[in-house]
């Protein structure tokens, strides 16, 4: 079974129209848009088609309209998710909102699942007597047939129309010929419905994925800026570049170059102190000479102190005759 699959995998490529087809023939529905299933009851009674009496289907409410109830349709969800050992996370603060991208991508999910348990073969399950004993569940069915039988009824009337149509007389023919223009002006809206729901859907998703891409580069600028703050780097030449270009508000480029400026700026200051650093450095190297000298003379004193009166004299004795040339030993 799928349980977590990759978001490259093929389940995420099954487009919207195949998704809403899946779906109002395994319910019987007769949903128009993926989001319109975002209430979260849709996906319990899809999971109860796959593994039938796994749902507590009384629980789960058909009528929710606001995020409270929807939430509670999730919980449901959840905890089957939970008895099927099924590791799928649910963003349900997403899916509440109805968005379209979110929506379509965990629905293409519940596809793949539904479809690897029993090959989706979903045998004897009767959707209509299965809502029933949840809350809208009549209602939901109800408007269902009801849209169903209203497209029947619309495709139906196509044919007899056009024969009679072809039936009518010759002022009928007449009247057939001024009325063409409005027909032909009514045409193009309603072929072109569907069109325009797709591309408004399609610019949909755009913004949903633009949005997102926004969320993502937004939180790393602030990352950055954090950082920026700590106290221990925060008078740093390169800190305050990196400030510089974050808070700039002209788009000219001028804020990168007073950036750059600002970091070769602090590196001249750190040559120019480099010197008496050198300074220092050559002052500690002095003062360290010093103290071993001083060491080795204490040490040489400490040394004279344990001889005795005899060394003493034969030490005496050894510098006398070696700093006097006339002298002999």
């Amino acid at each position: 079974m799928a349980t977590n699959i990759g978001i490259m995998d093929s389940a995420y490529f099954v487009g919207r129209s195949e998704i809403l087809a899946w779906i109002n023939s395994t319910l019987q529905l007769n949903l128009c848009k993926v989001e319109d299933a975002c209430s979260g009851a849709v996906h319990c009674q899809l999971l109860d088609a796959a593994h039938p009496g796994m749902v507590p289907m009384h629980k789960v409410n058909f009528d929710a309209k606001n995020e409270y109830d929807m939430i509670q349709n999730y919980k449901v969800l959840q905890d089957v998710f939970n008895k099927l050992k099924i590791t799928k996370h649910i963003e349900v603060s997403k899916l509440v909102k109805g968005r379209p991208l979110d929506n379509l991508e965990f629905m293409q999910w519940m596809k793949r699942y539904c479809d690897s348990v029993n090959s989706g073969l979903h045998h004897n399950y009767n959707p209509v007597e299965r809502r029933e004993v949840c809350k809208g569940g009549k209602e939901t069915s109800k408007k269902s047939a009801q849209s169903q039988a209203s497209t029947k009824a619309s495709t139906t009337a196509r044919p007899h129309s056009s024969h009679n149509a072809r039936r009518n007389d010759g002022s009928s023919a007449a009247n057939a010929r001024n009325q063409a223009p409005k027909v032909t002006s009514t045409r193009p809206s309603s072929a072109g419905g569907p069109a325009y729901d797709e591309q408004i859907t399609g610019l949909k998703l755009s913004v949903d994925s633009l949005e997102k891409e926004r969320d993502f580069y937004f939180a790393k600028l602030r990352d950055i800026e954090m950082l920026c703050q700590i106290p221990e780097i925060e008078q740093s030449p390169v800190v305050a570049a990196i400030q510089k270009i974050l808070y700039a508000t002209d788009d000219d480029g001028t804020a990168v170059a007073e950036a750059q400026a600002m970091i070769s700026g602090g590196q001249n200051e750190a040559e120019q102190l480099s010197p008496i650093a050198e300074a220092s450095e050559e002052k500690s190297c002095s003062e360290t000479r010093k103290r071993k000298i001083i060491a080795n003379l204490d040490f040489d004193a400490a040394g004279t102190t344990n001889l005795s009166p005899r060394q003493r004299l034969s030490d005496v004795s050894d510098v006398h005759c070696s700093e006097s040339p006339l002298m002999t030993c």
